[in-house]
């Protein structure tokens, strides 16, 4: 599969996991695995995941505009993933945008885990 397909499927996974039951997240995460959202930092799948969950929202929608994808090492098979959308919260009248990158590390031969995870909501 190439980078591209990859990071379809998985950010087709990652959101409509987020946006229905982020604790669905877990697996996609490892002990070393890092995320700064917003100002904060995370290290461990369990912070990360009490992070996601904890956000204080009870309904979310993201809207991806766009995804792109590259091999981040010649011989690991890591990927790089940036993408960008529409965030819509709870009532919220007006999306959000934002930003998230993604670095995904091989673990077996069709298998990939966040090692990296930085969001940002675009605020001009």
């Amino acid at each position: 599969m190439s980078a591209d397909q990859i990071a379809k499927g998985f950010t087709e996974f990652y959101y409509n996991a987020f946006d229905t039951n982020r604790a669905q997240l877990a697996p996609l995460y490892r002990e070393m695995s890092m995320l700064t959202y917003e100002d904060k930092q995370f290290v461990g799948a369990q912070n990360i995941v009490n992070h996601l969950a904890g956000l204080p929202f009870t309904r979310i929608k993201h809207v991806i505009t766009k995804c792109d994808a590259q091999p981040s090492h010649p011989t690991q098979g890591s990927i790089l993933i940036t993408v960008m959308g529409q965030l819509q919260f709870d009532d919220s009248p007006a999306p959000m945008p934002f930003t998230q990158t993604f670095h995904l590390y091989p673990e077996g031969p069709s298998n990939y885990f966040v090692y990296n995870d930085i969001f940002r909501l675009v605020l001009h």
